[in-house]
């Protein structure tokens, strides 16, 4: 279980137990909140591909766009995160964090296109082959709070774990254009395990 999500499970099971002293009927949707919390912020183990060559999806969910982004000189894909899917974010590929910059903006839907106004947390990153991709979490309609655990300077591993975002939300990829896409448009992939590009 991702640890931002103790405070939440403790908060409810407390409110639940105190219930059953008194309205015992209240304590039901407590738990039941309390469940919920332990599936929303569950925290699998992952086995991310070996390979110099791959790059592996930063999120759990579905591709929802692949496009290129020509005046970057970049392709970008989109994963939407559901209510449903695992939030934790993982570490695409083997780097440096080069910059991050945070971005206060709406909470539109994360699947359309008015998300682009949304809050987002944006990380630069430089790898020792070159090239330089690029990750941004983006909050969604329910989502409230982006979660990021690394700093500017920090060396961080492909499959690491990196942050995540409550509760239902998108994370893109920026990388070389002249790279390979291993996803397709409506794909589920899984953060840390799915390739989901693999270096030219």
């Amino acid at each position: 279980m991702a640890k931002e999500g103790i405070k939440f499970l403790f908060l409810f099971l407390l409110i639940a137990f105190l219930c059953l002293f008194s309205f015992k009927w209240l304590s039901i949707p407590f738990f039941l909140l309390s469940a919920f919390c332990i599936y929303f912020f569950r925290d699998p183990v992952r086995k991310t591909p070996e390979g110099k060559e791959y790059i592996v999806s930063p999120a759990d969910g579905k591709v929802i766009e692949i496009e290129e982004i020509p005046e970057e000189n970049l392709k970008k894909i989109s994963i939407f995160m559901s209510l449903f899917d695992v939030h934790v974010n993982r570490i695409p590929y083997d780097g440096k964090v080069k910059k991050i910059t945070y971005k206060k903006g709406s909470f539109n839907p994360a699947h359309k296109n008015s998300s682009s106004e949304n809050e987002q947390n944006i990380i630069e990153m430089e790898t020792d082959d070159g090239w330089d991709y690029k990750l941004v979490q983006v909050a969604g309609i329910l989502a409230r709070r982006i979660v990021c655990r690394i700093k500017e300077g920090d060396i961080v591993k492909k499959g690491e774990k990196f942050g995540l975002i409550m509760f239902g939300s998108r994370v893109d990829l920026y990388i070389p254009k002249n790279f390979l896409i291993n996803v397709k448009k409506g794909e589920k992939v899984k953060g840390g395990e799915t390739i989901i590009g693999r270096t030219a």
